[in-house]
């Protein structure tokens, strides 16, 4: 038996009262994609209430700590936090990072322990034109091709999205490597293949806020449904 847990580790740019110092005159820096994923939130609370999944987000910017990142990470830590004093790097890690990774740990563990395996699905949107370059793909589905039960989820997730919405790019580790740093990759090393299927969504922020919105969110959870089905 399967189990689905969603979460949203960049959902938003908030910046706790203690560290806004560190931001002052960073307004634009933490509007822009690199202070949070635009649309990441909705999209996350959406799937988890249509699957009636358990739901893990973070509304505190990749700025202060990225919650996507593993320890020891070179970019755990923004140019601006990473110029702060050691104490309270580690303060930020402590309150901010290991809590938000540690729930989402145990919950999978424990759906283990009670026979389920547990898919994951994170969810993540990407800026459409990065140093120049313009990114392809309206959704980005991010695994390790190395874990059959992540690779076949991913086939039938991209095959149900273009049945169902054919002008719709949909692409398999783009913009990204679903092997490269980040809580999934972290996860893997944790649970074993047969027990724990990651998955990072991506979506193409072009796509958050225009009027297909929506309806793209519906399209992503439909096809899903029908990949978790099969």
């Amino acid at each position: 038996m399967a189990s689905l847990l969603v979460s949203c580790e960049h959902g938003g740019n908030r910046i706790p009262a203690r560290y806004r110092p560190l931001f002052k005159g960073r307004d634009a820096l933490l509007q822009s994609h690199r202070g949070q994923d635009a649309g990441a939130l909705v999209m996350a609370e959406e799937l988890a209430a249509a699957f009636a999944a358990p739901l893990f987000v973070s509304s505190t910017s990749r700025l202060l700590v990225d919650l996507n990142r593993s320890p020891g990470h070179p970019r755990l830590y923004s140019e601006i936090t990473r110029a702060a004093a050691q104490a309270l790097r580690r303060e930020m890690l402590e309150l901010h990072y290991l809590p938000y990774r540690s729930r989402v740990e145990a919950a999978i563990a424990q759906e283990i322990t009670r026979g389920r395996r547990v898919v994951h699905i994170s969810s993540h949107s990407f800026t459409p034109v990065l140093d120049g370059k313009a990114r392809n793909a309206d959704i980005g589905l991010l695994y390790d091709p190395a874990r059959p039960d992540e690779l076949a989820l991913c086939l039938r997730w991209q095959a149900a999205l273009k049945a169902l919405a054919p002008h719709l790019r949909v692409r398999r580790n783009y913009p990204y490597r679903g092997t490269s740093d980040g809580f999934t990759a972290w996860l893997r090393q944790r649970f074993a293949q047969g027990d724990y299927a990651g998955v990072e969504l991506e979506i193409n922020q072009q796509r958050v806020g225009d009027k297909a919105w929506p309806a793209l969110r519906r399209l992503v959870i439909a096809a899903l449904r029908q990949a978790l089905a099969a």
